[in-house]
């Protein structure tokens, strides 16, 4: 009777094995997709996959993480860089179907891009306008100066599966690493 339970165990095993997320073995990766970066913007180009099927393949980009600079105004009119960089908000999710299902299981990723997202404006204070005391801090005008884009994420999805995940900083190389 063991060894009845141990075959059965065994079948169960390799039945759920073998149907278990098919897609995600199969992806093979032609060429990596490059990202480049510029200023609030992160592009997509070039990745090439084969062995998707016939079921839909999503890319989900979106950048994670940036810096907003400001320039500070003194109460007098004088114009002057803040000494502190802002974590910006990561940017809305791109999407882009790579074609696959029409292509015989290939599918591209073409131009893909997405950007990062300005923080609530900051206080004379956060943004490092310099001088004049707590008192003089509020009368600041500060407005930003640049929005710059440092990581992004990018996931490629299959029936709400993940097939293939590479992280992307504006330092790192451009074709990402692993997730």
């Amino acid at each position: 009777m063991p060894r009845k339970l141990f075959l059965l165990v065994i079948a169960v095993f390799f039945a759920v094995a073998a149907t278990a997320s098919p897609a995600l073995a199969a992806v093979n990766v032609k060429s990596y997709p490059v990202a480049s970066f510029s200023g609030d913007t992160v592009t997509l180009t070039g990745g090439n996959f084969s062995g998707l099927g016939s079921v839909p393949a999503i890319a989900e980009f979106q950048v994670t993480a940036g810096v907003a600079t400001y320039t500070c105004t003194n109460p007098n009119g004088n114009p002057s860089p803040g000494q502190n960089p802002v974590p910006a908000q990561p940017g809305p999710v791109s999407t882009q179907d790579l074609g696959n299902a029409d292509h015989k299981g290939r599918g591209t990723i073409s131009d893909l891009s997405a950007h990062v997202t300005a923080p609530p404006t900051p206080t004379a204070t956060a943004a490092g306008c310099g001088g004049g005391g707590a008192a003089a801090q509020g009368k600041w005008t500060v407005t930003q100066s640049s929005l710059t884009a440092t990581a992004a994420h990018l996931e490629i999805k299959q029936g709400g599966t993940t097939v293939f995940c590479r992280n992307y900083t504006a330092t790192g190389p451009a074709i990402g690493t692993a997730c």
